[in-house]
């Protein structure tokens, strides 16, 4: 499969989200099957992306992980369908800082080769609009745009208007227009967008999401442009200076280098182990390539709910807590007290337990509420965790492991991403602390990563892309416990 696009924004809150979720509604009722990616480190786009095309979606990331990761798993997936989309991050050029285009949406187009599909607000915006337009087609001009779309517009007049302006201005085509309404919206709450657990998107909202790219673009040459060979990016000829071309030998060999201890046979022979990773309403932020790379170390994944299952599943030697929403559902989680137990106990023998962001105060002894309610949790950690009516920290984060831990020796380094609104209140000197963290700049931050016993909690969400070696550490301490335990579950 080669055919792809950018679903690029002028800015943040344009509607790349909502056009790019219909947009993969619309293939697929074209008969195509669309292989979705969303750029940065968000974890609620893809979430809607794959209720949308029932193909899971993966995410990019120019700092989280190098050029050559991005491209073997753009190449990797994209090879499972017909089409694929990728919706960008913020809007098009922004990126890390205001002097290059490193981690931007631009930046991984070019990475893809692919085309950029540009989103435009055009709400309060006349002629203006093709100034807005002319200066995107020009800043950059090694970037391939298919086309523009114009956003919450007032009226059909108004895209009339637009398409004068544009005459004459601008190379690009202009592929139409969407009228400002609420069916091309989904609900929005602190983190951001409600969850696909949270908002579905049943058949009905697919179908209308569909008729809104039928009756409000050129469909026909949306098609026309996605046929067209020079929209067909291929990773293994792409000359340099259009992506640096990475043969498909070199992705693979990429792919397994990123792998410890060489390749699939020596990790076949390996015994394999069952990881409970939790997976509900309160928890569903994960970076579908962590749980590949588990996977391929030779984890067994089985879902569990803290919010319904009253035990843990049979015969793990290891738990995974990805963050989500506790605080929604503190209540519920709270009254599971077996289940509570059931995670308590295996931390104290010394399972080996990982848990980022919200599974980390899941893993706290209390959680306290904005509306000052207070529940008890698992009581691993000695911490309360209380929520805040503002946002606590958010940003790219680089970590250095100062010990021995789950996740790997002294002094590797693994890359992830900080956004919670939620603070202990009281931290323990008694629990060690083993992450030396970074921002993205260098700056060095206030020391984390907690452990007590085998249980690994931060607010971090790390990406194993950044370095495969730590899913490989956190299966091999799982096979550790396994032996030790008489080869069952602890």
């Amino acid at each position: 499969m080669n055919n792809g696009l950018v679903i690029g924004g002028a800015n943040s809150g344009c509607g790349k989200t909502s056009i790019a979720l219909a947009l993969m509604a619309w293939f697929g009722r074209q008969g195509k099957k669309v292989v979705p990616f969303k750029v940065g480190p968000d974890f609620i786009d893809p979430g809607h992306h794959t209720r949308i095309t029932g193909i899971q979606s993966t995410n990019l990331d120019g700092w989280m992980l190098n050029r050559e990761v991005n491209e073997e798993l753009f190449a990797r997936h994209a090879a499972r369908g017909d089409i694929a989309l990728v919706e960008g991050v913020m809007g098009l050029f922004d990126g890390y800082d205001g002097k290059s285009e490193a981690g931007s949406s631009a930046q991984m187009a070019k990475w893809l080769g692919l085309p950029v599909l540009l989103v435009v607000n055009a709400q309060s915006m006349a002629r203006s609009a093709a100034a807005l337009v002319q200066g995107y087609e020009n800043f950059d001009p090694d970037l391939q745009f298919a086309g523009v779309i114009f956003n919450k517009l007032g009226s059909p007049g108004h895209l009339d208007y637009l398409q004068e302006a544009l005459e004459g201005a601008v190379r690009m085509p202009c592929l139409g227009g969407i009228l400002r309404s609420r069916d091309l919206a989904i609900p929005e709450r602190h983190l951001g967008l409600y969850t696909a657990e949270d908002f579905a998107l049943n058949p009905d909202l697919n179908q209308g999401l569909a008729e809104i790219i039928e009756r409000s673009l050129d469909t026909d040459r949306l098609l026309e442009l996605i046929a067209a060979e020079s929209l067909a990016p291929d990773l293994e000829t792409a000359p340099p200076g259009t992506g640096d071309g990475v043969s498909k030998d070199r992705l693979r060999a990429a792919h397994q280098e990123c792998l410890p201890h060489g390749g699939s046979r020596d990790r076949a022979s390996r015994k394999k182990v069952r990881i409970a990773v939790a997976r509900d309403k309160a928890f569903c932020f994960y970076y579908q390539d962590n749980l590949e790379l588990l996977e391929q170390a030779g984890a067994e994944i089985v879902l569990f709910s803290p919010l319904q299952d009253g035990r843990l599943p049979q015969g793990i030697q290891g738990i995974y807590l990805g963050g989500g929403y506790p605080e929604l559902y503190a209540d519920r989680l709270a009254a599971n007290t077996a289940l509570l137990g059931a995670i308590n106990a295996k931390s104290r023998q010394g399972m080996p337990i990982y848990a980022e962001c919200g599974g980390f105060m899941y893993l706290c002894r209390e959680l306290q509420t904005l509306e000052g309610e207070t529940y008890g949790l698992c009581s691993c950690f000695p911490f309360s965790c209380s929520m805040l009516p503002r946002l606590k920290a958010l940003g790219y984060r680089e970590v250095q492991l100062e010990t021995e831990t789950l996740l790997g020796p002294p002094g590797e380094t693994i890359r992830g991403h900080e956004f919670h609104y939620s603070q202990l209140t009281s931290p323990s000197d008694l629990v060690g602390r083993v992450y030396r963290k970074h921002s993205r700049k260098g700056r060095e931050q206030e020391r984390e990563g907690f452990v007590v016993n085998k249980t690994l909690g931060s607010y971090i969400h790390l990406h194993f892309g950044s370095n495969p070696q730590a899913a490989e550490s956190f299966v091999n301490s799982c096979r550790e416990f396994a032996e030790e335990a008489g080869n069952g579950e602890g």
